[in-house]
């Protein structure tokens, strides 16, 4: 594979009493004002059930430093055992809508929203945004605004509480209103008959082709991202299939350029014939290499993959997209032997305009 050059930015480590900084997301203010937000995680436990709190960036230069961290909300404010996974988007009125997971017990994780009318200074009151119980788990950076104003979530159903199993599925939450109130759409993606799979299908995304003609992947333990595809705005969805993109079971991250073309964002290898999902102690899921490509014709095909990240040691995942002026912004889990596991290190990079143009 060829290899394009990144500018690494910020390496937010693991420290005492700082575990591990994970899945963030980006944000533009009109006046240019960038911000990233991500999960700080406290004590000494980096599991994904442990306590952790939402932590903001900025930067005032187009990216080129991100720093001023303060805490936005703690999970003990939330009565949370853990906030997690977030996403950022514009709203209709202007507001910085905050969307991020909460996680009340292991049986109960629900994604809510927060709005900021003044910049990020202030937030008002949550928002439940999946109106059911049960575990449901959403991605950093997922939420998207569709054509038709529409804002779609796409989660993953995991019915037990410990581990994964085939029986999880992907569905979504729709708001016609801006966010201000929230319905579970009836289309549902399962892995029907595939006795192979302990997985089921994890982690969703979508990305909107045209107008209500929506495109959705989720990440399995059978070697591939498997697709599915929906006409009716997320109303209902085709049969999951095997996608072009071959995984390990890790997410892949998807968007539209402001050139129109779409960039995904994953890894291409599987585990398979005794690869390991370990480096020395330290566990990086096979989560390496990240690579970039992209598609000209809307998804139907994509060039060849550019590698960004390689190392064997560490592992490359959860990945924040944002496009700018300079280039692309990625905000990814980077953690290597040094750090324990993967998701222990989160890392913000710069894919500059002039690299972006040569995928």
């Amino acid at each position: 594979m060829k290899r394009i050059l990144i500018r690494r930015l910020l390496d937010l480590a693991p420290a005492p009493g700082n575990p591990r900084s994970s899945e963030g997301a980006f944000f533009t203010k009109p006046d240019g004002e960038m911000l990233f937000v991500y999960s700080r995680f406290k004590g000494s436990d980096a599991a994904d059930n442990a306590a952790a709190d939402l932590c903001l960036l900025s930067s005032r230069d187009g990216g080129e430093r991100f720093e001023n961290p303060r805490i936005l909300f703690t999970c003990g404010e939330d009565g949370a055992k853990n906030i997690m996974s977030v996403s950022l988007l514009p709203m209709e009125n202007g507001d910085i809508g905050l969307f991020y997971l909460l996680r009340r017990t292991d049986a109960l994780m629900q994604m809510v929203l927060r709005r900021s009318a003044d910049g990020g200074a202030t937030w008002g009151e949550r928002v439940l945004c999946t109106p059911k119980e049960g575990r449901f788990v959403v991605n950093n950076d997922r939420v998207v605004r569709l054509s038709d104003g529409s804002i779609l979530i796409p989660a993953a159903f995991h019915p037990g509480t410990e581990g994964i199993g085939p029986e999880e599925a992907a569905l979504f939450f729709r708001s016609r209103d801006d966010g201000r109130s929230w319905e579970e759409l009836p289309g549902c993606c399962r892995l029907e008959g595939l006795s192979a799979s302990r997985s089921g299908l994890q982690e969703p995304g979508v990305i909107e082709l045209s107008p209500g003609r929506l495109w959705g992947w989720a990440r399995t333990d059978l070697g591939r991202q498997y697709q599915f595809v929906s006409n009716d705005g997320g109303e209902s969805w085709s049969q999951p299939e095997p996608s072009q993109f071959t995984a390990p079971l890790s997410p892949l991250s998807m968007k539209r350029g402001p050139d129109g073309r779409l960039y995904a964002v994953w890894n291409p290898v599987p585990l398979y014939n005794g690869r390991s999902a370990f480096s020395g102690s330290a566990w990086t899921g096979g989560r390496t290499p990240l690579v970039i490509a992209a598609s000209g014709d809307n998804g139907r095909t994509f060039g060849e993959p550019a590698v960004l990240e390689d190392n064997p040691g560490a592992g490359y995942c959860y990945c924040a997209m944002h496009f700018t002026e300079r280039g692309l912004l990625l905000g990814y889990c980077a953690g290597g032997e040094e750090d324990g596991s993967c998701l222990a290190r989160t890392r913000l990079s710069l894919v500059p305009a002039g690299e972006l143009s040569r995928i």
